[in-house]
């Protein structure tokens, strides 16, 4: 089974933002074919959560788990520093004061 490239997903996952109508931006351009991605998920009330995906070897199950939450400073410098390991990550900052990021949905895993 082919694998989708990550440019492909990102910009699947914004378009499915988008007709949610909640605003997406990339931050960080990674790799198109095969970069990671990490989710900044910004409430706009100085609070933000940090989301990457994990696979999960045992069940070979994908799925998005939460890296950081709190002042979103602090989680700006979490992902800075996953910035400065992996120069390939993609970042996509969400912002929604009801804290979507549509992540749980089938078919973003």
């Amino acid at each position: 089974m082919a694998r989708l490239t990550t440019r492909f997903w990102v910009d699947a996952y914004l378009a499915r933002l988008s007709f949610q109508n909640i605003p997406a931006y990339v931050t960080a351009h990674g790799d198109d074919s095969a970069g990671a991605v990490l989710v900044k998920l910004a409430t706009l009330d100085g609070r933000a959560r940090a989301f990457a995906r994990s696979f999960d070897l045992m069940s070979g199950e994908r799925r998005w788990e939460e890296l950081t939450s709190g002042d979103e400073r602090e989680v700006d410098a979490s992902v800075a520093k996953q910035r400065s390991f992996d120069p390939d990550l993609w970042v996509i900052e969400v912002e929604d004061r009801q804290g979507r990021h549509l992540l749980d949905e089938e078919g973003l895993a």
